[in-house]
């Protein structure tokens, strides 16, 4: 193939895409049908390489998902920035670069050059209207794409798209998001569960690499695996050595790398992680052995100290931050010059309303109320700590972490609408739907979730587990005691009557299972 506007082959274009759209239907795994799709894509198109990247769960970078005819180490150069490697792609347009090695939308310029990259076309993937990665196609010599190039990778780059998509409402069935619409994974964020799992290894290198990732996927901390090579030396243009360290935690900003007991290894892997940090300065990796792994949790926030019976993390720590953003931003645009009053009932709000008060950005007051009961049989209650201030004439927004039966909800509004509010509303955290007896309307919801005995972020059991930074589903086998209750008194089911859980809590090792006593 000569440099400058390539001729493609018509019919070989066509049993391309015929052989596409074969593979992207059947029966195999779907990282292999892309691959299978990529290849195609290259061989008819006439290019060195072909690769899918996604949007990662911030929507600050690119993954690499699945690629073909390239180099291992280019693909684990590391994270592609949005704003660095031809995000202009990203706003719905193709994108054609020239030279690779001198084009300032090349994020790894110097990389593409030893790789013999010369010209990149990057083609949006788009799942309907919202666009989700990028099919990127890769040449060893100057290409200019010519539309007849760009529509063929395009239609290449639809079939793909449409597989995610695929992919994702099998997501939303499976994940038994087909009750309320608002739970339904969207494409961005079914295109963020696929890139992990795409990224996932068919085999870990090593037993504790496995129990590593089951550790982290137990309190759902996002993990990718083996993502990036760095470059240690180099003799002339090639690399004479790599270091890929095991796993990153996007959330922690954090390499890992995991070592056995044996001393060799460990020292050859200091004496990597030494020059990794003088050559990339900035970049954070920790060596850990077994007994480190707690330790890591722990001072992340998860480690779980004492007793403990959560069985399931339903709702990660990441997960509860980014919703609690989503409902300050919606809250600020609603309330925008009212006069705010966040009220809240003690205790288990507190973690909630903190969060959620600190993403407001307009001018609020804060109030508390306390509550205790004093009828077992019907559930009423009395207020036991009043308002300090005055909410006549304000907007009083009450936040509330769990909704279930709704009985004491109903009771405290009915209680604040006596005071001549100008509006009540209600902002609800969990919403456990499937227990409501009062009809109270909620305004602003974070998740709906199943009915079980739920702890963490606020939520207790005996007066425990409040501190943790994640909400869990606690053991049946937990202590009971009579009075116990998840929210709102006497209607709230004892454990004795839940389904058993435990055989949703994956295989562990015996380390795992010391941290989950």
């Amino acid at each position: 193939m000569g440099s400058g506007k390539a001729k493609l082959d018509p019919f070989a274009c066509y049993l391309a895409l015929k052989g596409i759209a074969q593979s992207l239907n059947s029966s195999l795994p779907l990282r292999q049908a892309l691959h299978l799709a990529l290849r195609s894509a290259a061989k008819a198109g006439g290019v060195s390489g072909t690769a899918i990247v996604l949007l990662d769960s911030s929507k600050k970078h690119l993954l690499h998902v699945v690629s073909y005819g390239l180099t291992d180490w280019y693909v684990r150069k590391g994270l592609l920035d949005v704003d660095k490697s031809m995000g202009e792609s990203l706003q719905g347009e193709p994108v054609v670069v020239l030279n690779a090695a001198t084009d300032p939308r090349v994020q790894y310029r110097d990389l593409a050059k030893r790789a013999g990259i010369t010209s990149v076309l990057s083609i949006p993937l788009k799942d309907k209207t919202e666009v989700i990665g990028a099919l990127r196609a890769y040449s060893h010599e100057e290409r200019h794409f010519g539309k007849a190039e760009i529509g063929f990778f395009e239609a290449v780059a639809n079939s793909c798209a449409l597989a995610l998509e695929s992919a994702r409402m099998l997501e939303n069935l499976e994940g038994g998001h087909d009750a309320p619409q608002e739970n339904m994974l969207s494409a961005a964020g079914a295109s963020q569960v696929l890139a992990a799992e795409l990224r996932r290894p068919a085999q870990f290198a090593h037993p504790s690499e496995e129990e590593f990732a089951k550790l982290l996927d137990f309190y759902r901390i996002e993990w990718l695996y083996e993502p990036r090579s760095f470059a240690l030396q180099l003799e002339g243009d090639n690399i004479a050595e790599m270091f890929t360290p095991d796993f990153y935690l996007p959330e922690l900003d954090l390499y890992v790398e995991l070592t056995t007991m044996k001393q060799s290894l460990a020292t050859d892997k200091n004496r990597k992680i030494r020059r990794l940090r003088e050559l990339y300065p900035g970049t954070n990796i920790i060596l850990l052995n077994r007994s480190g792994f707690a330790q890591l949790l722990a001072k992340y926030g998860y480690g779980l100290r004492g007793e403990t019976k959560v069985v399931r993390v339903l709702l990660s720590s990441t997960q509860l931050q980014r919703k609690v953003r989503s409902l300050g931003k919606k809250i600020s645009r609603d309330y925008a010059g009212k006069k705010l009053v966040l009220v809240g009932v003690l205790k288990g709000v507190v973690p909630f309303l903190s969060d959620l008060m600190q993403n407001i950005s307009l001018p609020l007051a804060v109030d508390f109320m306390s509550i205790s009961y004093y009828s077992e049989v019907s559930g009423q209650v009395k207020i036991t700590k009043d308002l300090d201030t005055s909410i006549t004439d304000m907007d009083v927004l009450m936040v509330e972490d769990i909704v279930d039966t709704g009985m004491t909800l109903n009771y405290v509004l009915n209680y604040l609408r006596a005071r001549n509010p100008a509006s009540l509303k209600v902002c609800a955290l969990l919403d456990k739907r499937t227990r409501r007896l009062a009809d109270v309307h909620l305004d602003y919801v974070g998740f709906e979730i199943p009915d079980e005995f739920l702890v963490g972020y606020g939520l207790d059991h005996l007066g425990m587990y409040r501190n943790l930074p994640f909400v869990g589903v606690l053991s049946p086998d937990a202590p009971v005691h009579e009075k116990a209750t998840q929210k709102e008194g006497p209607e709230q089911p004892c454990l004795s009557r839940i389904p058993p859980l435990l055989s949703t809590l994956p295989t562990l090792s015996p380390l795992t299972l010391m941290l989950l006593p």
